[in-house]
């Protein structure tokens, strides 16, 4: 496989300190912007480290809830949805800007990011908020997903993004963190996932089946065990 045809992204400034460790294998990051996690500080620090290796850098914004780190659907108007994730989104560009950089893409975390996928309400508003106040910006999407859908329909520009570290069901739903079986730790099948949705266009389920999928970027979580050091084993692979 071309190492070329990889690009990988990774959601940092989460508190794990991983950045320098994972930054020169990735092609864009998504970092925290003050929703679950996230001051101006590793906001700012996280953009130096992406800058110095050539990263893009993109947004990831979520629900305004630090205590469940973002993770759980909470109940918030749509006004004040859309006005905490300007804020967050904005606040993370202004740094970018006091640094000569250019905000790639905007990548949702967690429970918002998974309820865009079902959700009409809640996929509309993040369109809606593309369309008015990030037009130019590429947002990532899972493929097959509602958000994806409604974004191609107001000609937002979308990347689909594949998880690497994270096991899926047969719907394409990711198997939830709660389970023990949530998460692939082993490079050597994250490299078979790459082979197959680059190559064939077709993902492994938890449940042995495989499921027509397209990717345009993988993602590698900064909080998964040990991924430091599997990313660069994925990598040595890769150059093989």
């Amino acid at each position: 496989m071309n190492i070329d045809q990889v690009k990988i992204n990774s959601d940092l400034g989460e508190g794990t300190g991983i950045e320098k460790d994972i930054m020169p294998y990735l092609t864009s990051c998504s970092i925290a912007c003050g929703g679950h996690t996230g001051d101006k500080s590793t906001m700012k620090n996280t953009i130096l480290i992406a800058k110095k290796h050539g990263v893009k850098v993109g947004a990831h914004p979520s629900y305004p809830d630090k205590e469940n780190f973002g993770r759980k659907k909470i109940s918030i108007s749509k006004s004040d949805l859309i006005s905490s994730l300007k804020n967050q989104i904005n606040e993370l560009n202004e740094i970018c800007n006091a640094h000569s950089i250019t905000l790639d893409h905007i990548k949702l975390h967690g429970a918002l990011y998974n309820f865009s996928v079902v959700d009409v309400d809640t996929a509309s508003t993040i369109v809606e908020l593309m369309k008015k106040n990030y037009p130019d910006k590429i947002l990532y999407v899972p493929y097959g997903s509602l958000i994806s859908e409604l974004a191609l329909e107001k000609n937002i520009k979308i990347n689909y993004e594949v998880f690497l570290d994270r096991n899926y069901n047969d719907d394409l739903s990711l198997v939830s963190r709660s389970k023990n079986n949530s998460m692939i730790l082993d490079h050597n099948k994250m490299l078979n996932r790459l082979k197959n949705v680059i190559i064939d266009n077709k993902i492994q389920t938890v449940n042995g089946n495989y499921k027509k999928i397209i990717g345009d970027t993988f993602c590698v979580h900064g909080d998964s065990p040990k991924m430091s050091i599997i990313i660069k084993s994925l990598f040595a692979d890769l150059k093989k």
